[in-house]
């Protein structure tokens, strides 16, 4: 599923990949018992990294209207390379460690 999300934010906007991925994917979850927090903490880690991928990602875009005329897209894909790996780690972790992710609701309401 998150393989299926992240090639879905290299090329459409996050709204749209809600309206497309979830009505899909919300039942598989349900269906096998993953907790849903965990799950919507996945989701909105590939949501920001699709943010961020080429070739579509809305905030290079932003990126490369407010950096100097000199900067080239190839530049900006490139400064953005260490945030995106670093977000496929933090996808990682979460991934094979839930109570990343789940603690702090656990802690808050009791769950």
């Amino acid at each position: 599923m998150m393989l299926i999300l992240l090639v879905l934010g290299a090329f459409i906007d996050q709204v749209s990949m809600m309206l497309i991925a979830l009505p899909f994917f919300m039942p598989l979850v349900e269906l096998y018992g993953f907790d849903p927090v965990w799950f919507g903490v996945l989701f909105l880690i590939c949501m920001q990294l699709g943010l961020l991928t080429p070739p579509f990602g809305m905030l290079l875009f932003t990126m490369k209207s407010v950096a100097p005329r000199a900067i080239t897209m190839a530049q900006v894909y490139g400064a953005v390379t260490p945030y995106v790996v670093f977000g496929l780690l933090m996808l990682a972790v979460v991934m094979l460690w839930p109570p990343v992710a789940t603690w702090l609701p656990a802690v808050l309401f009791g769950k």
